[in-house]
């Protein structure tokens, strides 16, 4: 495993440096550049093969984000995504452009193939398919008739974590998510959230006042995990959308003197780079998100070498990362 002087070595920073980026110290100031630095370094250092020699392709293919560099840098999500696409590529000899929205007709032209990653607006995807090139969406399914896909088997992943948190013997389990946003634009339940209630009815242990909604930073983590834990009704494990709220829920209840996981068990999704560094170190679902990036480019070289016609959808399992932050629960 990767230590904090590793990352920032290569990252070329201090170590201190690290440990405040991946712990999302919001006191620190320094440019989003270092940030984004850090964060790729941790990535790369945790996904390591080795280099083999490749002829240089005659593909050039472009790469479409939904998202900006901020956005990038409070979910690092998409930037491990996007890490294993840019390694892929890489590796293969193909040279690769990101392309911007404003201003593509000249790189367009030159491209051959288009590695969409993010979930689009219906606006975007009108203009990507004007762009009448070979897509392969990462992450996103907006139209399964026209692209090709690679996406994850939330329904799965949530209910293992889930499973895990009951087989440890939590009944009163909190989730905290954000809001989706379609390719129309509409707002609606992320996955997470429409499996985690379901699933728990049917278990019949769902607590409706245990759901908290808001966005997927650390300040939501930190508050919605405050208002959970100084309500009548209190978790004694929850399940969060994702890593970077965890980091929040972490904050919240050290200010709360609540010790994790003796006193409340946290469940984790993504394993991005930070969740091994976290104290105690976060049990999450793993996201293969270099598995992901690998198959969209295999799948993109795949579609243009054979000109073929219908599309594909690859679905990519995820694995339960059991560390150090849930336990049985405490007995009353």
């Amino acid at each position: 495993m990767a230590t904090i002087k590793d990352i920032a070595k290569l990252a070329n920073v201090s170590i201190t440096t690290v440990s405040r980026v991946l712990n999302y110290d919001e006191t620190l100031n320094v440019p989003p550049e270092t940030r984004k630095r850090v964060f790729e370094a941790a990535e790369e250092l945790a996904y390591v093969i080795t280099p083999k020699k490749k002829a240089k392709s005659k593909w050039k293919i472009g790469l479409y984000d939904s998202f900006s560099l901020e956005e990038e840098l409070v979910d690092t999500y998409y930037l491990s995504i996007r890490v294993a696409l840019e390694k892929k590529l890489k590796r293969k000899g193909i040279d690769f452009y990101r392309i911007e929205k404003e201003g593509n007709e000249g790189s367009i032209r030159k491209i051959d193939g288009i590695l969409c990653l993010g979930t689009f607006k219906n606006k975007d995807i009108e203009k990507i398919k004007s762009f009448d090139k070979p897509c392969v969406f990462i992450d996103s399914n907006p139209d399964d008739q026209y692209f090709d896909s690679v996406i994850i088997d939330f329904n799965s992943a949530t209910k293992n974590a889930l499973n895990y948190l009951i087989e440890l013997g939590h009944e009163n389990i909190g989730f905290i998510g954000g809001i989706e946003t379609d390719m129309y634009g509409n707002r609606f339940k992320d996955l997470r959230q429409d499996v985690f209630e379901n699933y728990l009815k049917e278990k019949n242990i769902f607590k409706e006042e245990l759901v908290k909604i808001g966005g997927y930073d650390p300040k939501d983590g930190y508050t919605l995990l405050k208002e959970m834990l100084t309500s009548e009704q209190k978790p004694t494990a929850i399940f969060v959308a994702n890593d970077t709220i965890a980091v929040g829920c972490y904050k919240a209840a050290y200010e709360l003197g609540i010790k994790i996981p003796a006193e409340l068990s946290i469940v984790g999704f993504n394993d991005v780079a930070t969740a091994q560094y976290m104290v105690p170190p976060l049990t999450t679902v793993k996201l293969y998100t270099e598995i992901m990036g690998e198959t969209a480019v295999d799948l993109l070289i795949e579609k243009l070498s054979s000109k073929r016609e219908i599309s594909k959808k690859i679905t990519i399992n995820t694995k339960l990362i059991v560390r150090e932050s849930a336990t049985v629960p405490k007995k009353k």
